[in-house]
């Protein structure tokens, strides 16, 4: 039998079998602006000849699945024979959820893998139990890990004990990819160049040009001076579709700090725009969102913990999701928790090599656990006893 690995996150799903690689694949349908009726279904992306104004249909609204028509023509799209070719009869599933989800949401889903798609088996877990999962099969000497999963929707952080998540202990940061893009689609709109419907495009952007400040006044400060100084400024070259694919960044040395440029290419210049953006994961407040960054949560979710477990959490931070990848991140987590930590504590602070697919690669190893066949509800078991059995197996 073979296990299919689903971490169905609210932007990419992540998805490959246990034998074989991962797919990164959009996990929403897009309509263009030239052709309105046509609905483009996952990796059909790149099949659209003119990606601006890209309209999204997203099946997750606020981290959570609600929207089942779009998931299930995306699943349709993933498990068909375009894709990965599922022979249901022989294949079990695991797949992610968001925490805290809600007893509506796992009904239907377990409904739709059980009773649509006729898997013979299915693991629901969620995200961050992978990940852990993955971290204690590495270093097996360790008991405790704390994961941050910064994600499109949120940030949540959760610490896990010898495989098990701490519930008192779980946090729920409401700042995550999508806010950033959509932050940042407004500063641009207010200060250069109307993009508020262009969402592929800015998401491009940010992640191409931003990053995380370690200094975040001594940045501001550079980012106010003229000409060569400001190393913080770079020039952005939008992409337009028939000669510029993908947008890029400028190299400095062909940066033009006087005037315009002499070419047709549309230029954004970003400036304090760069670390001011991923700071919001820093500090909510900034934008008004009353809570607290993610270096404080963790402190403070680590506080919550037994005292003799605390300084096991505090070397074992481990970061996943795609807010991870910001250039600076690690570093900025590392010294702001340092800051608040006693100092007879060691604090350590990892991030994988690809924090976007190592919960799933910590899927892909739980479904090689001999124990994996204990974990799972069999098809048998769901048609005998319906959507109990699902809440008494799994850790949720």
């Amino acid at each position: 039998m073979s296990a299919l690995v689903l971490d169905n996150g609210a932007y990419s799903a992540k998805i490959g079998y246990a034998r074989d690689g991962v797919s990164i694949i959009p996990n929403c349908q897009f309509r263009s602006k030239t052709s309105r009726l046509k609905t483009f279904t996952a990796n059909q992306l790149d099949e659209i000849k003119d990606p601006s104004g890209l309209f999204y249909i997203l099946p997750f609204q606020k981290g959570y699945l609600v929207n089942w028509d779009v998931q299930r023509k995306v699943w349709d799209h993933l498990f068909g024979k375009e894709m990965f070719k599922v022979d249901f009869a022989d294949t079990s599933i695991v797949i992610t959820e968001p925490y805290f989800n809600f007893s509506s949401i796992q009904e239907s889903m377990n409904e739709i893998l059980f009773e649509e798609y006729q898997f013979q088996a299915a693991l629901r877990i969620n995200a961050g139990s992978l990940s852990a999962h993955r971290y204690f099969h590495e270093n097996s000497s360790e008991l405790c890990c704390i994961v941050v999963d910064s994600g499109f929707s949120f940030t949540h952080i959760v610490p896990y004990c010898r495989g098990r998540k701490m519930k008192d202990g779980i946090c729920r940061i409401n700042v995550g990819g999508k806010l950033l893009t959509n932050h940042l689609k407004e500063i641009i709109s207010y200060r250069q160049l109307h993009v508020m419907d262009e969402t592929h495009v800015i998401n491009q952007v940010k992640e191409d040009v931003c990053y995380v400040s370690q200094d975040f006044f001594k940045d501001v400060e550079t980012a106010q001076l003229k000409g060569e100084e400001n190393t913080v400024m770079r020039d952005y070259v939008l992409p337009d579709f028939s000669a510029i694919k993908k947008g890029f960044c400028k190299p400095r040395e062909e940066m033009n700090f006087t005037g315009k440029y002499k070419t047709s290419e549309q230029i954004l210049r970003l400036n304090n725009e760069r670390f001011a953006v991923p700071e919001m994961l820093f500090h909510p407040s900034d934008i008004g969102i009353q809570e607290m960054g993610i270096p404080e949560a963790l402190v403070n979710s680590i506080k919550n913990m037994p005292e003799e477990m605390q300084p096991h959490f505090f070397k074992n931070i481990v970061l996943t999701g795609g807010n991870a990848l910001f250039p600076g991140f690690r570093e900025r987590v590392y010294h702001e928790v340092r800051a608040l930590t006693p100092t007879e504590f060691q604090v350590s602070v990892i991030l994988p090599q690809n924090p976007i697919c190592y919960p799933w690669e910590g899927g892909k190893l739980l479904s090689e656990n001999p124990d994996f066949e204990e974990m799972v509800v069999t098809r048998e078991d769901y048609e005998e006893n319906g959507h109990f059995i699902c809440e008494e197996k799994f850790d949720i």
